[in-house]
């Protein structure tokens, strides 16, 4: 697929779901089954208006059934499923109509919380309805099939996604609700953060740990906190606290380096760095809040790293003791000020040399 886009002055490649990838093997199979002429290519729409043209893989003819696959294509988003191949098998049935059903590879939903019910195939809906659109499109009035998708390796892969976390068993998902891959999605990522605390809501969970990384989350291990229930939203603060509310959590314990967090204390909820990297005129301002003079204010705004602020605040005289809990204290403030105090919360605030530096707002117990 060489369409691409621009991000950050690079180009970069779209790329097609899994759930593209089952559709095309599906209508391949089928037309297959119907004609006996084996095809090369096959043809689907997306709901994204865009049409693929995709290669077909691996045909196999039997009695009453055709099984191919299609390689699913990532682009240049990093993506673990990137050059699996998707199969489809399309046998008939004595039934009309189309069935659905997931092999080898494709995990089973084990949990509510899911677009898919607990003992289902992990086909997400847009990618089933691009399936039956797809075979609908193929099959002759009065005949019915059986679908069967599958992924070899797929369970080996699924491991390395968020499915174990989900409750998703034995294989990968199915995704896509475009049917295309946007190279560095943040709404891909968003989906699969919100897909967590949805899985974590409807197992009646309402207590919850986010981190921006592995520092607040090794953390809140050390507090004996499941590791399930601690999630690394990475840039994405304000997002997750929207979605906390919107599941019914009551309790959001924010864990995270001061790197990160320093940046909350200001009001800035997406924390990527392009976004919004203003750590060291933070510090600066709240040094100067402390009586630091215009000398050393200065050397706060030439620090390379917060870690380094910290340094230089310290020694300067400030007492960094009631420096850390002014910043926790307006990381706490920022955070009810955007959930409208619908959430009690807790902060965390970490350094790589001092560990826990200070702590705020409303004591979770768990």
């Amino acid at each position: 697929m060489e369409i691409y886009t621009f991000k950050d002055g690079k180009k970069l490649r779209y790329g097609y779901t899994t759930g593209s990838c089952a559709a095309a093997a599906s209508k391949a199979a089928a037309y297959m089954l119907f004609t006996g002429e084996k095809i090369e290519k096959v043809e689907i729409n997306t709901p994204k208006g865009w049409h693929l043209v995709l290669d077909v893989l691996d045909i196999n003819f039997g009695d009453g059934w055709v099984k191919c696959g299609i390689r699913k294509d990532g682009g240049d988003d990093p993506d673990a499923t990137h050059g699996l191949i998707i199969y489809s098998k399309v046998e008939l049935k004595e039934e009309e109509g189309i069935e659905v059903y997931g092999g080898e590879g494709v995990g089973v939903v084990t949990k509510p919380g899911l677009p898919v019910s607990p003992g289902k195939p992990a086909i997400n809906p847009v990618p089933m309805v691009m399936i039956l659109h797809e075979v609908k499109k193929i099959l002759p009035e009065g005949k019915g099939v059986k679908v069967t998708i599958s992924v070899p390796g797929g369970e080996e892969v699924a491991k390395r996604t968020f499915n174990p976390r989900l409750g998703i068993v034995g294989g990968i998902s199915i995704l896509g609700t475009s049917g295309i891959v946007e190279p560095m999605s943040d709404e891909a990522l968003k989906a699969s953060l919100e897909m967590e605390l949805s899985v974590l809501a409807a197992e009646g969970h309402r207590k919850v740990v986010f981190s921006p990384g592995n520092y607040g989350k090794d953390y809140a291990k050390t507090m004996g906190i499941e590791d399930r229930l601690i999630i690394s939203y990475g840039n994405f603060l304000g997002f997750m606290l929207e979605k906390a509310v919107q599941y019914g959590f009551t309790h959001v314990v924010l864990a995270g380096h001061i790197g990160k967090l320093v940046k909350v204390a200001a009001g800035i909820f997406n924390t990527h760095s392009r976004e919004a990297d203003a750590r060291a005129e933070v510090m600066a301002a709240y040094a100067a809040h402390f009586g630091a003079s215009k000398e050393l204010v200065d050397k706060i705004l030439e620090s390379n790293t917060t870690e380094e602020a910290l340094d230089i605040i310290e020694k300067s005289g400030i007492n960094i003791d009631e420096f850390n809990r002014f910043i926790a204290e307006r990381v706490y403030r920022k955070c009810k000020q955007y959930t409208y105090d619908q959430l009690k919360i807790e902060v965390h605030l970490i350094s790589l040399k001092r560990g826990l530096i200070a702590k705020a707002g409303d004591e979770v117990k768990w």
